[in-house]
């Protein structure tokens, strides 16, 4: 069963722009609802999630079914301001950096575009480890200013520069940051953020953990999607195959299908600190790969 890409209804709050904050029609952040259409209603039945199977009112995480939110993996971040081609793709000059981020190689630095000033550096234990660490830097005009590192998970199988859909890796890559999401309000973000019933998840892990909760904060990564439309938003610029759908989400103690996952709190941070106006991107992979 196949399903046309749906646009996400409701009230989609459209944020900050050319460096200065747009004032909102209530003092208060309002969050988007987004209804589910009736063909979706259909597919709402098995989830596999973002960290493994189980029983929920959302689909399969990894782009296996049309439901929303198809949630796994894909290959390329999508061309927009701010982003550069995922791993394998087109390198951006990046010769005006500050001190380099550690870590990173000068095919991997290439990726990151000149204009980003917020970095979420995501850098896995090993190719085949479920097990990472998130470093979210900032630009300033004397280098890379690092925050706190946080532990992290990733796809169950490890990392992948060509990934598809059920390989259980993570795509490895420089990809831009635009929207999000979550089952909760909005705790203070300045990215485009829809809120809806569509992030529910329930079942259990690959460790049988629970994953209800996982989708209460969402930022969705740039990678096969398009951007300027909520995570539930299942087009796949390079095709179903390529996956889909891959989240900075809520950990839930287990490795993921493809995405990366922090705790609550650090999700909750980078939203209320990520900035479209700072351009921010994350750049993700198993630490030898990085390093090329």
């Amino acid at each position: 069963m196949t399903s046309s890409p749906r646009r996400p209804s409701g009230r989609w709050r459209l944020r900050a722009s050319a460096g200065k904050r747009q004032a909102t029609a209530s003092p208060t952040r309002r969050a988007s609802r987004l209804g589910i259409p009736a063909a979706g209603l259909a597919l709402l039945v098995t989830l596999t999630g973002c960290g493994g199977t189980g029983t929920g009112v959302r689909t399969d995480h990894d782009g296996r079914s049309a439901a929303v939110g198809a949630h796994d993996g894909s290959a390329t971040v999508s061309a927009a301001p701010g982003t550069t081609q995922g791993r394998p793709g087109q390198a951006s000059s990046n010769s005006n950096s500050p001190a380099p981020l550690p870590g990173l190689g000068p095919r991997t630095l290439a990726e990151i575009p000149d204009n980003a000033r917020q970095v979420v550096l995501v850098t896995g234990r090993g190719k085949n480890s479920s097990t990472s660490q998130a470093v979210l830097y900032r630009r300033t005009g004397t280098g890379w200013e690092p925050g706190a590192t946080w532990p992290a998970h990733n796809a169950l199988k490890g990392w992948t520069d060509d990934h598809h859909v059920g390989d259980l890796r993570s795509p490895i890559g420089v990809f831009a940051l635009t929207d999000a999401g979550g089952l909760l309000a909005d705790p203070g973000t300045e990215l485009p953020y829809d809120q809806g019933h569509g992030f529910t998840i329930n079942g259990t892990g690959f460790e049988g953990e629970p994953l209800a909760g996982s989708f209460d904060y969402v930022i969705a990564i740039n990678y096969n999607r398009k951007p300027g439309v909520s995570p539930l938003d299942w087009t796949r610029p390079l095709g179903a195959d390529k996956g889909g759908g891959i989240w900075l989400h809520v950990d839930h103690g287990g490795p993921t299908q493809a995405c990366v996952s922090v705790a609550k709190q650090h999700m909750q941070e980078l939203l209320r600190t990520l900035d479209p106006a700072q351009h921010p991107v994350v750049v993700m992979g198993d630490a030898a790969s990085l390093e090329r």
